[in-house]
């Protein structure tokens, strides 16, 4: 994923924290803010250490970064979106984390057409 669809900064993190809107689902927790007259979507991943080791992290991070590629033509472009994985994720493979990314943001109508 390239630098400019990333939130890396831990004040951009709070930012979103703390003025966005979050819902949720078993697997995963987003929150989203507006950010008008951005060209692209951005966004930040958390995985807890409560998760698993730094491989299952890892893993479960590139199954979201790749879901989001895949979704880029759909996921609205003036949005930054966090992410974080809640311990079933564990247990998921990469379509699965897909379908439920996919869920969450349907059901917050954050995606444009299908």
């Amino acid at each position: 994923m390239k630098k400019i669809y990333r939130i890396k900064d831990n004040k951009e993190f709070q930012h979103v924290f703390k003025h966005g809107k979050s819902f949720a689902n078993r697997q995963l927790v987003v929150y989203y803010l507006e950010k008008p007259g951005q060209n692209h979507f951005r966004i930040g991943l958390s995985v807890g250490k409560k998760i698993g080791n730094a491989v299952m992290r890892n893993r479960i991070k590139r199954y979201l970064r790749q879901a989001f590629l895949e979704l880029e033509d759909y996921v609205s472009p003036t949005k930054d979106v966090i992410i974080i994985a809640r311990h079933p994720t564990r247990q998921m493979n990469f379509h699965q984390v897909k379908k439920s990314l996919i869920h969450l943001l349907t059901k917050e109508k954050l995606m444009l057409k299908k």
